[in-house]
C-alpha cells in the first residue's frame, strides 16, 4: 500500500541535537518540510557515510526550509556516544531521533521485526504533516543526499505550483510540463 499523502502520527521522543538530549513531536515537524531519514543502527558501516554525506549537505536543506531527523532504533545515549566517537558523525547538526519502541519505525513501514532495526527509508513530508515523497533501500545499498535534496525542491515546486509536474531529472529553474486534460485521456 503506498503511503503518498498518509499522514504522519502523532508521536514523541528523545534525541540528541546540538550536544542535548531533547524531545521532539509531530507538532515539531508540522509547519516546515521535513525529511526522516531512517537507517539501521549507529556504529555500523554504511550508515556513517550516509549521515555524513546528509550533513555536508544540510545547510542547503535548511535554506529550502526543510528540517531533517535522522532515525534509528538506538537510543538518545547511543547517538550521543556514536556523536561523541565518531568524526564523521560530529558534522551532523539535524536532529537525531530514537526509536527504541519502534513506534516510529512502524508508523512509516520501515521497521524489520525480525530484526528489530529500520530499513533505510527516505520520506519527505509536507508542512501538513503528510509523506508526498518517500524511497526505501535494502540495508546495505547507501543513499545520496544530492538526489533527496533535488526531491525535495520538487515536491516544493509541485507543492506551490499545483498545475505543473516535474520531469526526470528536474532541477529548479528548468523547464516543467503541464498536462493537458487532452492528453491525460490519452494515457
Amino acid at each position: 500500500m503506498s503511503m503518498i499523502n498518509k499522514e504522519i502520527s502523532d508521536f514523541k521522543a528523545m534525541a540528541f541535537h546540538n550536544g542535548k538530549f531533547v524531545t521532539v513531536s509531530k507538532e515539531d515537524v508540522l509547519g516546515k518540510w521535513s525529511v526522516f531519514f531512517f537507517y539501521p543502527a549507529d556504529f555500523t558501516f554504511v550508515c556513517p557515510t550516509e549521515l555524513e554525506d546528509l550533513a555536508d549537505k544540510y545547510a542547503d536543506f535548511k535554506a529550502a526550509g526543510c528540517e531533517i531527523y535522522s532515525v534509528s532504533t538506538d537510543t538518545h545515549f547511543v547517538h550521543k556516544a556514536w556523536y561523541d566517537a565518531s568524526e564523521r558523525i560530529k558534522k551532523i547538526d539535524y536532529v537525531m531521533l530514537a526509536d527504541p519502541t519502534h513506534e516510529i519505525s512502524k508508523d512509516f513501514e520501515v521497521y524489520i521485526e525480525t530484526d528489530g532495526l529500520a530499513e533505510r527509508g527516505s520520506f519527505i513530508v509536507n508542512p501538513e504533516g503528510k509523506i508526498v515523497a518517500y524511497e526505501v533501500s535494502s540495508g546495505n545499498v547507501g543513499r545520496n543526499a544530492e538526489e533527496l535534496f533535488r526531491k525535495l525542491q520538487a515536491c516544493q515546486f509541485v507543492a506551490e505550483h499545483g498545475d505543473e509536474v516535474c520531469p526526470a531529472k528536474w532541477q529548479p529553474g528548468a523547464e516543467t510540463l503541464k498536462p493537458s486534460l487532452d492528453l491525460v485521456g490519452q494515457l
